[in-house]
C-alpha cells in the first residue's frame, strides 16, 4: 500500500510517486476574501497564517474558521478532531464519483480515505479537497483488508445486493470503514466476501440505484447522525 502526504500525491519515494499526472486547480467562481485589511502592519502574529494569502487574499474554498491559514496549518487542525471512521473506494474504471466521495470525506471529517485498485484516480470531483485529506492506496482488496484488520476496523460495505440491511435499521460502529463500489458494477465480489457487513439505503421509487457519490454521502451523514459530536 502506499500512504499519501495530505496534498494528495504519494509520498517521496513511494511506489506510483511520479505517475501522477500534474494537476491544475478547477476554475471556481470569484468567492472567499481578498487582503488582509491594514497592510503588512496590522498582520496577526499567528504562524497558522500564510504570508501569501494576507497578502493577495484567500479565494479558497474553506470556512471562514481557516481563512488565511496555511495548507499545513488546516491538516494540523483537522488531525486533533478527525472521525473515527474511514472510508474506501474501489478504483478499477477511473469513475468520476471518486472525486466527489473524497469530498464528502473531507466534510465529514473521516480519518483517511483509502483507495483500492488503479492508484491513479479521477481528482475532478475532489475540488482540491484531497489536500487536506490523509489519502492511502491499497493496490487490491486482501492488501486492503489485512490493513482494515490489522487496525481493528470493521468493513461496512455499501451496495444493494442480496442480503445487505438497511442502513438506518443497523449498528454503525463508530470506528468502521466504509467501503463504496463504483457506479454501475458497484461492489466486486472480492470486496463483498471481505466486508463483515453490508448495508443499503431504503429508497422508495421506481430506479434501483442511486448514484455512487450520492449514496455515499447518505450513509457518511448517518454515520455523523449517531457518532459526531457538535
Amino acid at each position: 500500500m502506499v500512504e499519501e502526504r495530505a496534498d494528495g500525491a504519494a509520498a517521496p519515494g513511494a511506489p506510483g510517486a511520479d505517475d501522477e499526472a500534474p494537476r491544475e486547480e478547477p476554475q471556481l467562481p470569484l468567492h472567499g476574501v481578498g487582503p488582509w485589511a491594514g497592510g503588512r502592519a496590522a498582520w496577526p502574529d499567528d504562524p497558522r497564517y500564510d504570508p501569501e494569502l494576507l497578502e493577495h487574499g484567500d479565494r479558497r474554498n474553506v470556512v471562514d474558521r481557516y481563512r488565511y491559514w496555511s495548507l499545513e496549518a488546516i491538516v494540523a487542525d483537522l488531525d486533533t478532531r478527525r472521525h473515527p471512521f474511514h472510508v474506501a473506494i474501489e478504483n478499477w474504471q477511473h469513475d468520476l464519483n471518486i472525486g466527489s466521495i473524497v469530498r464528502t470525506a473531507n466534510a465529514f471529517a473521516a480519518e483517511t480515505v483509502h483507495i483500492i485498485g488503479r492508484r491513479r484516480w479521477n481528482r475532478r470531483g475532489a475540488m482540491v479537497t484531497d489536500r487536506y485529506q490523509h489519502l492511502m492506496h491499497h493496490p487490491d482488496v486482501s492488501d486492503f483488508t489485512a490493513w482494515a484488520e490489522a487496525e481493528g476496523l470493521p468493513i461496512i460495505a455499501v451496495d444493494n445486493v442480496e442480503g445487505s440491511q438497511p442502513v438506518d435499521l443497523v449498528e454503525l460502529p463508530e470506528r468502521c470503514m466504509l467501503l463504496f463500489g463504483q457506479e454501475g458494477p458497484g461492489l466486486s465480489e472480492e470486496a463483498l466476501a471481505a466486508a463483515d457487513r453490508v448495508v443499503e439505503i431504503t429508497q422508495y421509487g421506481s430506479t434501483r440505484s442511486i448514484n455512487a457519490s450520492a449514496a455515499a454521502a447518505i450513509v457518511m451523514h448517518e454515520w455523523a447522525r449517531r457518532h459526531a459530536r457538535p
